[in-house]
């Protein structure tokens, strides 16, 4: 067949022949039979003949080509999506290949999560100065030298030559790593010398990590996997390395790129990666756009760029309609509809409607009130010192922070500002909180990269309050939440008509038998699931919403049954409810963080993200604290009213008074101004933030003129002062 074809050559198991000289070959061997295509030496204007002589080879060869580059390198192509030398095929490359919410394309360790639960080395030795006697390796338990696993360990601290009451800390790291991850394939010989066990066995030490993993993925107890779990923590996959996806499509390439690396990168690296271009709206007509609070998250400075993009809009034909409470958006509005006067059924009106300087004159509206300084929200007298202590980090270098060391003084009212993609969320969220909550409250956490933290020593614990559902069923409700509706049955159940029933508590709770609907087990709605599309939720035809039967209903208080009483606002509760301290003070606490409005048995799923963390807030203002608490809050005035702000800050600065540290990441100037202390980062977003810019209270960071935070607070102090 080659000769036919008319080739000269070919390579017969590595060697060069004619085709005219006599080939033998053994017929009980295999033989490597190759077509030598072209010879060339490269040159000028060769790039027609090496193109031809490529497409033939590729052809005879069905997609394969060597080229054997003299005197003796060669190199091996492939047309196909495969690689010859690693055996490693793909199918044709499709879209779905490069998105991790398919299963072509999710890595199949974390199933495109990026993330897995790991055995965590820091939960399995959690006390580092402890020996292996006192129980070092948390899974092995206290006293090891007395279970089968402490035969083992025996024969290994022979071996090894290690002693059981050193501190882990002081064990040699090779010994440390031996004892976590085992001996690998090293053998040697184990002595069991205790009670239970005699005679030899010759094997490997499997290490407590892997033997962790290795029953958690075989056993079918549920008990058992709960049990290891309290071990285990979610950590970036070792596969994928947090990519989500594939390593086959992480092996495609941009300009040596893959897709994990072009998804980390910043708008602005993108945009001359792949010449993006950006045109606002597409320059459309006619089009009325609605936004609900585009201000939430970013710094003044840049909602100053947003409103200039939300003008250039109106200004080429269209319609905007904001739902919006900052001032300097509603300032800038054409036109202003304000809805009020209160919140709940105290709302639902038209206060006004006309333009912002009209809305300044109307005193039926609260906002108004706010705009044209009739009311406002005060900077304080005198900044608070705080006690003498300081927490501190060192070196912190998570995502786009710079190594910085940030001191935040204790027993103040603490605000973490900077533009937006600043590093605020990296210092606080990703990087304090969870260090924090590793030490003092023993967490499963990983914070991100620091060198060292002082300080913990004085505070008893930390507490998160962010915007997260307070649950994901219509079960939880503020009532559940807060622990209210605890003290609410009990008084249920003390009433003379429920003794003489024989009604105790949980007759009264909608999550078990006996006092519930059963129609509904006590949820009030009836899920219809519809297969492809989103579930319908529809009010129960039995309980009519209720959620409990009607022998239950029977038993009132004060003429309110016990559905009634989880229908009632807040604010009514709290007025219903004010002879029984124990249930009054958790009410007080929600109407003081302005969730006077909210029903109690309200579903939690139709709550907001900032009436998720009032509640949150809530809770933690009812519970007795010892002070030494640090509060963390993430841009907790989302979604708020100038009024609700107000409340707010109200309830946050009595936490300071009582010898607590609030620490909030805000972008709002009113939140910023009150506050004792201030750490600005910046001076941009992405790559080019992540330092300090300055620290210390308002009015010393008013005076950074790098600081584009102290420049908006420098006009609102300087308004103080002409006021005053």
């Amino acid at each position: 067949e080659i000769r036919k074809e008319g080739f000269l050559r070919v390579r017969v198991d590595g060697d060069v022949m004619s085709v005219d000289d006599k080939i033998i070959l053994n017929k009980n061997k295999k033989h490597t039979i190759e077509v030598v295509v072209d010879r060339l030496i490269i040159k000028k204007d060769m790039h027609e003949r090496l193109t031809e002589s490529i497409e033939l080879a590729l052809k005879i060869g069905s997609g394969l080509i060597l080229v054997n580059e003299l005197p003796n390198k060669e190199h091996l192509f492939s047309e196909h999506f495969a690689c010859p030398d690693c055996e490693v095929s793909m199918e044709e490359m499709v879209p779905r290949m490069f998105s991790f919410n398919s299963p072509y394309g999710a890595c199949p360790k974390c199933d495109g999560l990026g993330s897995h639960m790991e055995v965590d080395p820091n939960l399995i030795v959690p006390d580092k100065s402890k020996s292996l006697i006192q129980g070092a390796i948390a899974s092995l338990g206290e006293q090891p030298r007395g279970n089968w696993y402490g035969s083992i360990l025996k024969s290994l601290s022979r071996h090894y030559e290690f002693n059981f009451t050193t501190q882990w800390i002081k064990i040699d790291p090779n010994v440390r790593q031996m004892l976590l991850y085992g001996t690998g394939d090293k053998k040697f010989k184990m002595d069991y010398s205790s009670e239970r066990w005699s005679g030899t066995y010759s094997g490997g030490w499997e290490g407590a990590i892997p033997n962790l993993m290795r029953r958690y993925t075989q056993t079918k107890s549920s008990g058992i996997r709960e049990w290891i779990e309290q071990f285990m923590s979610m950590r970036p996959c070792s596969d994928c390395k947090g990519a989500r996806l594939r390593k086959e499509t992480l092996g495609v390439m941009i300009n040596e790129k893959n897709i994990g690396h072009v998804s980390s990168m910043s708008i602005r690296d993108l945009n001359i990666f792949f010449r993006l271009a950006t045109q606002i709206g597409s320059q459309l007509m006619g089009v009325l756009y609605i936004l609900d609070e585009p201000s939430i998250g970013l710094h003044p400075r840049d909602n100053n760029r947003l409103l200039k993009t939300l003008k250039s809009l109106r200004d080429i034909g269209n319609s905007i309609l904001v739902v919006e409470h900052d001032k300097e958006t509603i300032e800038a509005a054409d036109y202003v509809i304000d809805l009020g006067p209160g919140a709940g059924k105290h709302g639902g009106e038209i206060t006004f409607a006309g333009p912002p300087k009209q809305l300044l004159k109307s005193n039926k509206s609260l906002t108004g009130k706010y705009l044209s300084g009739k009311k406002q929200i005060r900077i304080p007298k005198v900044r608070r010192n705080g006690s003498s202590n300081q927490l501190s980090i060192k070196g912190a270098t998570g995502n786009n922070l710079k190594s910085i060391d940030v001191d935040f003084p204790l027993g103040r009212f603490i605000a973490v500002t900077g533009v937006s993609g600043s590093g605020k969320s990296s210092l606080v969220n990703e990087t304090l909180f969870p260090a924090l909550a590793k030490e003092l409250n023993r967490a499963r956490a990983y914070p991100l990269e620091f060198d060292s933290i002082t300080g913990a020593k004085f505070l008893d614990k930390v507490v998160d309050i962010d915007q997260k559902p307070i649950g994901r069923t219509p079960r939880s409700n503020p009532a559940t939440y807060t622990g209210v509706f605890t003290f609410i049955r009990d008084m249920f159940a003390k009433l003379p008509e429920s003794k003489i029933r024989g009604y105790k508590p949980g007759r009264f709770s909608f999550n078990v038998k006996g006092g519930r609907c059963e129609s509904c087990e006590g949820d009030g709605i009836i899920k219809i699931e519809m297969n492809f599309l989103p579930d319908v939720y529809v009010t129960c035809e039995v309980c009519v919403g209720k959620r409990y039967n009607r022998e239950t209903l029977e038993v009132k208080y004060r003429g309110k049954s016990i559905a009634e009483v989880l229908g009632m606002p807040v604010s009514e509760a709290l007025e219903f409810f004010k002879n029984i301290p124990s249930i009054h003070k958790k009410l007080h606490t929600l109407n003081d963080v302005g969730l006077g409005y909210i029903h109690l048995g309200q579903q939690a799923t139709t709550l907001s993200g900032g009436e998720a963390q009032r509640v949150k807030l809530a809770t933690e203002l009812s519970k007795v604290s010892a002070a030494k608490t640090l509060y963390i809050l993430d841009e907790p005035t989302t979604g708020l009213h100038f009024e609700d702000i107000r409340m707010l800050l109200h309830v946050l600065q009595r936490l300071v008074e009582r010898g607590n540290t609030v620490l909030v990441i805000e972008h709002n100037l009113d939140v910023i101004k009150t506050a004792d202390w201030i750490i600005d980062l910046g001076p941009e977003g992405g790559d080019d933030g992540g330092t300090v810019l300055a620290t210390g209270t308002p009015e010393e960071i008013a005076s950074v003129k790098t600081s584009y935070t102290g420049s908006f607070l420098k006009q609102i102090l300087m308004k103080k002062e002409i006021a005053a």
